[in-house]
């Protein structure tokens, strides 16, 4: 055996750990568009149907008594309808938003963060349908809000995904996950050791 034989066998093998990682990292980003695209599809089809079939009507429909019903408006704001006067500058936050999610997705090895990032970007699409092709005009439309709970805002399946998605984050920060599978000690806590660095795979 020629003695370049192990540097080529270590070479070898980090190649197959560097592609095992890329393969992991491809499955996560396949979760993150799968929980989106399933997000952004039920969004739209429940404001298609709702708009379709509940728009104009002045009473509002019970579904849990006068707990839940359901009452089509028209929000320029954000979620909850926070912010009307707003519409411009939370077109291009959501836009921000799916730029910034995209680019960590490129890391991505948690699946737990794979399934929150996507419901944000499932719900962060799912309103910028809305500003982008409703009206009154492109960049300035008015999102569909139809779920109305007593003495809460009203609002639309796509905040739903994107208040979920982001506890979910915060749930993972607070644990100490990180988007690329490593974890850290939460604040007051001492990092474990694990390895040189003190970091390891979730």
């Amino acid at each position: 055996m020629s003695p370049a034989a192990p540097e080529e066998r270590r070479a070898g093998g980090g190649a197959t750990a560097a592609d095992g990682a890329r393969a992991v990292v491809r499955r996560r980003i396949s979760v993150l568009l799968a929980v989106a695209l399933l997000a952004y599809l039920i969004d739209l089809g429940s404001k298609m149907l709702v708009v379709a079939n509940l728009e104009g009507h002045t009473a509002p429909i019970q579904v849990i008594g006068d707990w839940m019903t359901l009452q089509v408006i028209r929000n320029g704001g954000a979620a909850f309808g926070i912010g009307q006067a707003l519409t411009v500058l939370f077109t291009g936050i959501a836009a921000g938003v799916i730029v910034v999610i995209w680019r960590i997705a490129r890391r991505l090895y948690s699946l737990p963060w794979a399934i929150a990032l996507g419901l944000l970007l499932g719900g962060a699409f799912g309103n910028l349908t809305d500003r982008l092709f409703r009206s009154p005009s492109a960049f300035r439309g008015h999102v569909v809000d139809f779920i109305s709970v007593q003495h809460f805002a009203v609002f639309n399946l796509a905040d739903s995904a994107i208040v979920c998605g982001g506890i979910l984050v915060v749930l993972l920060s607070f644990r100490g996950i990180n988007p690329d599978g490593t974890t850290h000690a939460p604040e007051g806590k001492e990092p474990a050791a694990d390895g040189e660095d003190g970091q390891s795979k979730a």
